[in-house]
């Protein structure tokens, strides 16, 4: 199965991916097939060399049934090559909880109800 996946490179602390295809069972930086584009964290998101994409050949690779990971299809996505993926459900544990709720919802009733005495 192919897969349309980063590739890590650049020094510590300083990364740079090679946007790759390659066999799914090949490590992250080992074997690849073809190199279709570069991912540079290290520049702004509006900088136009963050993100480059040989959109012809990533065209190709979808067209025989490379799967893209996560991160390659959100570029995909962004080049128009690719429709948004379906973004998963966010995990629970990270909402506040049953009483930190209650106070919110205490303080925003607090609130609304300072601002229609003043109105």
């Amino acid at each position: 199965m192919l897969a349309i996946r980063l590739s890590r490179g650049g020094a510590k602390k300083r990364p740079y991916y090679h946007i790759v295809v390659a066999d799914s069972r090949s490590p992250r930086d080992g074997r690849f097939i073809e190199k279709i584009g570069a991912y540079n964290p290290m520049l702004p998101r509006e900088h136009a060399d963050r993100i480059k994409v040989d959109a012809e050949r990533a065209k190709y690779w979808l067209g025989v049934g490379a799967r893209p990971s996560d991160r390659v299809a959100r570029f995909l996505t962004g080049v128009e090559l690719m429709k948004a993926p379906e973004r998963r459900e966010q995990p629970k544990k990270s909402a506040p909880k049953a009483k930190a709720q209650e106070r919110a919802a205490k303080a925003a009733e607090a609130a609304g109800g300072e601002a229609a005495a003043a109105g």
